[in-house]
């Protein structure tokens, strides 16, 4: 059976850490078993020009990355660089890009349109709030790049009710958006205790310290500073409590300046970098998981992944958070407000969650599978192929 071919435009994918990156990877992959043929366009950061990941053939462009530095993942590919797009959106049955503010989406949707092939466009984040001139770049950036993208589009994709509503503000016609909510690997993330005391005694943790996990990438909008003055409250009123940070990211060096001159070292402890591999083990050996952003979750696949292994979550009310079993088996609270986190993560503290645990996990398991995001994506490619 011939196998239709796809192509997926995205700004930044493995390795290159990211939930776009995540999200792209795991679709492509299942896609491979319903009869499509995918290949990934994006950008060159550090890998070969042609690279394989999971049976799925990679194509980098070259481009521009200044903003990296600053936290600001956008690529501005070269000139040289555009048959690197060409040559498989014009050999696509469909294409999809990921994120309508980037210049790559721009280019696809173009080719696209030019080859006349129908193109689909998923919109993974809301509003970023730098509280900066970046606030105002994005405003521009939204309304030219952006709104290109969304008119372009003969199919958008949504993960969340909050990113919905995000692209409507911006004029997208409300028939073109359809909400697919986000799954979690449920084979790989699932609770487990026989290596919680051996993970513990690894990374040099007490062993009956309550852990509160976060994983994020040190950026300003995932709202570190937060969990810094956060911190500050709770382990004034209990030392027994360490926070684990999984990730790094342009503000790691200034992280690890506060940790000294707050005197948090024993109780704020960076991890560095943790493999997607690593991950199910961190969750498994924490006992709250715990997300600060300031602005932007689309549906972060983080506290999906740590549901699924049983942790309740505290965090920030911001974007489409609210729509995953949060308040059910954890707490929402405002974004910027340390005395608030601190509030919540001293009473989950010291209470008993461990009942909830199967409970959690069902929630997850009926509600956020790649099996069903999978089958709500294909039948879209179906109808507009």
């Amino acid at each position: 059976m011939v196998k239709t071919q796809l192509c997926i435009v995205t700004h930044t994918f493995l390795p290159h850490v990211g939930g776009i990156e995540k999200v792209v990877n795991e679709q492509s992959k299942r896609l491979l078993h319903k009869n499509y043929a995918p290949i990934i366009v994006t950008n060159r950061i550090e890998t070969p020009k042609h690279y394989i990941i999971d049976k799925v053939p990679v194509e980098c462009y070259e481009s521009f990355n200044l903003g990296f530095r600053l936290g600001i993942p956008y690529s501005i590919p070269t000139i040289p660089t555009l048959p690197t797009f060409i040559k498989p959106i014009k050999n696509a049955n469909i294409v999809h890009a990921h994120g309508h503010p980037y210049l790559t989406s721009l280019l696809a949707g173009k080719l696209a349109k030019f080859y006349a092939k129908p193109f689909v466009l998923t919109q993974h984040n809301t509003y970023i709030e730098y509280n900066n001139i970046f606030d105002q770049i994005e405003l521009v950036n939204d309304l030219s790049v952006g709104k290109q993208n969304l008119n372009a589009a003969d199919k958008i994709i949504a993960i969340s009710n909050a990113t919905k509503n995000y692209v409507l503000r911006l004029g997208a016609k409300p028939n073109k958006v359809e909400v697919i909510y986000n799954g979690v690997d449920l084979v790989r993330f699932c609770p487990r205790t026989d290596k919680k005391l051996a993970m513990r005694q690894k990374l040099d943790l007490p062993k009956h310290a309550v852990i509160i996990l976060t994983v994020r990438r040190l950026v300003y909008k995932n709202g570190i500073d937060t969990l810094l003055d956060c911190a500050d409250i709770v382990v004034k009123k209990n030392p027994n409590i360490v926070f684990l940070i999984a990730g790094k990211g342009p503000d790691l060096e200034n992280v690890r300046i506060q940790v000294v001159q707050r005197r948090l070292a024993v109780n704020f402890r960076l991890a560095g970098f943790v493999s997607d591999a690593d991950l199910p083990d961190y969750y498994n050996l924490a006992d709250i998981f715990v997300l600060p952003s300031k602005s932007g979750e689309g549906l972060p696949l983080v506290a999906l992944e740590a549901m699924a292994c049983g942790l309740p979550v505290i965090a920030t009310d911001v974007g489409g958070i609210g729509e995953i079993p949060v308040v059910e088996f954890g707490k929402l609270v405002p974004p910027d407000d340390p005395a608030l986190l601190a509030e919540a993560i001293l009473e989950f503290a010291v209470s008993e969650c461990g009942a909830q645990k199967v409970e959690l996990r069902a929630r997850v398991e009926e509600r956020f599978s790649w099996d069903t995001n999978i089958e709500h994506l294909t039948k879209i490619y179906e109808e507009l192929i």
